[in-house]
């Protein structure tokens, strides 16, 4: 039957400044009337969330997270992501795009990416919630040349921040094993070429390594071989791609 498809709505997350970056604190006790809220999208930025109070269901590229309060959330602009329920939240969410990142955090942040929701302790989110509730005053004042570019360096301190936050669950590069070290430059390369490069031997070309010592070193490190890595990476952006497509 034929089949109709429908591209994956992007998320403008509310650029009135025209500066790439926005930031506001929203709540709600519980789910509005159910519609867009529940639909998956990505969002046009990098985009985060400081969950201050409550607790929220999200499904992120189809891994479903029950996050509870206080945590920070980084999603990527090619996640795709949907909101099944919350109760009770509040939240200050900001998003950056490209351009207006610090360039040394766009390649930190593909790092981390994809991640998944850190709690946080009190002291992390009171240091946090404080930045990010400076940054919403500097925002809620007119728009104009005055104040966009204090607003860009807070927002650029913000996402170092979550970066810092994110970073220090990741165990550090020199305490990694040899096998830990070779399986993460294994994933960096496939982020970026998993489109054009399908087989292992095209990433242990790229790593000057041989086929069968990079497979052992990613299987010793995660319980499988390169080609599962490879394959399954492969499978969520066919995902991604065909999540809104349904048989008529």
């Amino acid at each position: 039957m034929p089949r109709k498809t429908q591209s994956i709505p992007v998320n403008q997350f509310g650029d009135e400044s025209g500066t790439g970056i926005s930031i506001e604190r929203f709540s709600f006790e519980n789910l509005p009337a159910l519609g867009e809220w529940e639909q998956p999208e990505r969002h046009d930025r990098h985009s985060f969330f400081l969950l201050e109070t409550g607790s929220v269901n999200i499904e992120i590229d189809f891994q479903e997270y029950q996050i509870y309060s206080p945590a920070a959330i980084f999603m990527h602009p090619d996640q795709i992501h949907r909101i099944i329920g919350f109760d009770n939240v509040t939240v200050s969410a900001w998003a950056i795009n490209n351009e207006t990142l610090n360039p040394e955090y766009l390649k930190l942040l593909e790092d981390i990416s994809p991640a998944a929701p850190v709690p946080l302790n009190p002291e992390t989110f009171g240091f946090l919630s404080e930045a990010a509730a400076f940054c919403i005053k500097i925002a809620e004042r007119k728009r104009d040349l005055l104040y966009r570019s204090p607003l860009h360096d807070h927002i650029n301190g913000l996402v170092g921040l979550i970066i810092a936050t994110y970073a220090a669950q990741i165990k550090p590069a020199d305490k990694l094993s040899r096998s830990e070290l070779v399986t993460k430059a294994f994933r960096d390369e496939l982020a970026q070429h998993f489109t054009q490069l399908k087989r292992p031997s095209d990433y242990s070309e790229k790593l000057h390594l041989s086929t069968a010592y990079m497979n052992e070193c990613v299987k010793i490190t995660t319980g499988q071989p390169v080609s599962y890595h490879i394959q399954q990476r492969v499978i969520l952006e066919a995902k991604r791609l065909l999540y809104h497509s349904d048989f008529l």
